[in-house]
């Protein structure tokens, strides 16, 4: 069995990196975590690194590789925009705590929040993953890759959520909720339309670039094999050496989920503008 063994190990390597796995083929092999079958696949990738390394013949752009391949980007842009919308929202939920602890200068509570803010913006959302996933089963906290990648987005975008919300409600001077009491108004009618308005106003363009932030940030989930649309491209250019296929569909698929966010950011930036109007 041990001879077997390193006689598989020696010919994984010598097919190195030119292998591919096949999860339908069915039965069990050794070169592969979860018994998956390894079919190798070493004609088309050992032609295209040729061609990469001694400029065989010119590089040109493979449509029929796009076509083939691109239903593995949708698949992967699904999981980003699943992962990347969990994981805003509860940026969202986790900043407006934040926000109106710091706001209201609660003693105790304003120092953790500020702690927690200093450390999630001065670690890499990488290393948050990485304790997550890998840390938290040591304690006995066993989570999915993708709890642990809604929770790192919302563990990173929370800082950020937090400060652009209270740099917002900072930005409306104290004379403003002075005259609203002159007013007659109640407490509730101070915030709701007096306050929240003008904050929200200075807010905007901080929340709408996190959001954006938070969404390219989210690449980062396939160091936990998450099968997002990175993992895609990696692992197309890992196995075929279609680099240029690979990554113009990324950048697609990316200008697919961004584009209309940035747009709509802007929208909503001069909708509620009103020192403008």
């Amino acid at each position: 069995h041990l001879t077997l063994l390193a006689v598989g190990q020696v010919l994984q390597r010598s097919l190195e990196p030119a292998i591919l796995y096949d999860d339908t083929a069915g039965g069990t092999g050794m070169f592969g975590p979860r018994n998956r079958t390894w079919v190798a696949k070493t004609v088309y990738a050992q032609e295209k690194k040729r061609e990469a390394k001694e400029g065989a013949r010119p590089m040109t752009f493979d449509w029929s590789f796009v076509q083939r391949y691109a239903p593995f980007f949708v698949n992967g842009t699904l999981m980003t925009l699943f992962i990347s919308v969990f994981g805003i929202l509860l940026a969202i939920a986790v900043g407006l705590v934040c926000a109106g602890v710091e706001i209201a200068r609660i003693p105790v509570a304003r120092q953790i929040v500020r702690i927690y803010i200093e450390l999630s913006r001065n670690t890499p959302l990488l290393v948050q993953l990485y304790f997550l996933y890998f840390g938290l089963p040591k304690l006995g906290v066993v989570w999915s890759a993708e709890t642990c990648a809604i929770v790192g987005l919302g563990f990173l975008g929370g800082s950020y959520m937090a400060e652009a919300m209270r740099g917002g409600l900072e930005a409306v001077p104290n004379v403003q909720r002075e005259t609203a009491y002159v007013l007659g108004l109640t407490s509730t009618q101070t915030i709701t339309r007096v306050i929240l308005p003008q904050a929200v106003s200075t807010a905007i363009p901080g929340v709408v670039a996190n959001v954006i932030f938070l969404f390219k940030e989210s690449s980062v989930v396939s160091a936990i094999a998450l099968a997002d649309v990175m993992y895609m491209a990696k692992d197309l250019i890992g196995m075929y050496y279609s680099t240029y296929e690979s990554l113009f569909m990324l950048v697609v698929a990316y200008l697919v989920i961004l584009l209309p966010i940035s747009i709509f950011g802007t929208w909503l930036e001069r909708r509620f503008d009103y020192e403008r109007r």
